[in-house]
């Protein structure tokens, strides 16, 4: 199993890019909510997530941002996520969350989303 990985690049206009690798499960989801809360906590609420290195999400996994993403609007933010790969973006569809957030398949337009 490949380790898990939160890599965390901020941007001017107090957006910050989170690039997961790895697989985010019942494992591994704890870390990712204590760096999104750590964000929330220093004023940050918008944020776009690269999926693109994540091999696997739980419902679990996916509850981090269930959870995150009504915080980040109710303080002017929000979560886009971004380049999800077709086994990860099903488990979204599946759990019905495709609706609540925003995919992007590149950077600028992630950045550019939440401007």
């Amino acid at each position: 199993m490949p380790a898990f990985q939160i890599l965390k690049e901020k941007l001017p206009d107090g957006i910050v890019i989170l690039t997961i690798r790895g697989f985010l499960d019942a494992h591994t989801f704890e870390e990712l909510e204590k760096t999104i809360d750590d964000l929330f906590e220093s004023g940050v609420y918008k944020l776009t997530v690269d999926l693109s290195g994540l091999d696997y999400i739980s419902s679990a996994g996916a509850g981090v941002f269930i959870g995150a993403i009504g915080r980040a609007q109710e303080n002017d933010g929000n979560i886009i996520l971004m380049k999800p790969s077709a086994n990860v973006k099903e488990v979204f569809d599946l759990l019905g969350l495709s609706h609540i957030f925003t995919f992007k398949d590149s950077r600028e337009e992630s950045v550019k989303a939440l401007r």
